[in-house]
């Protein structure tokens, strides 16, 4: 009986240090944020009694025009990053799908994931190098065509395309060993049957490698999205939300009100509302892509 109860529970006892740990670092906080948002909760005076105030830190965000500026700056980067990213992530996918690539293959599957080793503040530092206007890679490629040099992280456009660069470097392998893995789903006798009957690539992607992509692509635009509406290191330590305010991601200027206005109580009311709308997008994503596979 002793026997057979301690084998009942050792599965539990085995899996108890993550579900503890996620508690600690996932659900703990969020629940401490939800609380917080719907509490007057100012640091710079921590002896003031936190009142419950409802729903008027949200009323607040939803009636902020800097908060839907900021949003909507936001979104402006995801539709420029993320449609790139997938484009060429499926070009170097299936380039890297062709038989015949040997040591090549390999070598190139290994060099994809050094972006993905690096953290975003270490990608953020090497952008503020390569668009450094004294002494960054960039203006000196444009001194050698006897162009001036470009001020390329102190003026609006350029430092937003500057912070966008970066991001592609950054997340487009991700998106290519993605789909490499969907496209090696593929039955091989399906698609060697299918190349001799066309000799078009986009309609053997069309119709045979399509549908073995659509939930890499879902997974993609899910946790790109989501990544995206949190980027904060790459964006804070490139050009910390400007000039101005060019740059200021959602998540910098959550970072701004909580950190620097000291407005916790907005800050986790933002907080949450930005987890609602990432939950939101990746239904929708889900319901608009993953569905038609089982279709």
């Amino acid at each position: 009986m002793a026997r057979g109860r301690r084998e009942r529970w050792a599965p539990l006892a085995f899996i108890a240090p993550a579900v503890i740990t996620l508690l600690a670092v996932g659900l703990y906080p969020l629940i401490l944020a939800v609380i917080t948002s719907f509490r007057q909760y100012l640091v710079t005076k921590p002896r003031a009694p936190r009142d419950f105030v409802g729903f008027d830190n949200y009323a607040t965000v939803l009636t902020d025009p800097t908060f839907w500026e900021s949003l909507g700056r936001t979104f402006e980067f995801l539709l420029l990053v993320l449609p790139i990213e997938l484009a060429l992530g499926l070009g170097i996918a299936l380039l890297l799908h062709k038989p015949g690539l040997g040591l090549l293959r390999t070598l190139t599957r290994v060099s994809l994931v050094i972006p993905l080793a690096t953290t975003f503040a270490v990608v953020g530092l090497v952008g503020r190098l390569i668009f450094n206007r004294e002494f960054g890679v960039i203006n000196w490629f444009l001194s050698l065509l006897g162009l001036p040099p470009v001020e390329w992280l102190g003026q609006p456009a350029t430092a937003f395309a500057a912070v966008a660069i970066m991001d592609i470097w950054q997340w487009t392998p991700f998106v290519a060993l993605v789909l490499l893995a969907g496209l090696t789903m593929v039955p091989p006798e399906i698609e060697e049957a299918a190349r001799l009957e066309t000799k078009s690539p986009w309609k053997i992607l069309r119709h045979i490698q399509l549908p073995y992509l659509l939930p890499g692509i879902t997974a993609v635009l899910i946790l790109r999205t989501a990544d995206i509406l949190k980027l904060f290191d790459l964006v804070f330590v490139m050009t910390r939300g400007g000039p101005g305010s060019a740059t200021e991601l959602i998540s910098v200027y959550i970072q701004r009100i909580g950190f620097r206005v000291f407005d916790q109580g907005i800050a986790s009311a933002q907080a949450i509302l930005l987890l609602i709308l990432t939950i939101i997008l990746s239904r929708l994503y889900i319901r608009l892509v993953y569905r038609e596979v089982e279709a």
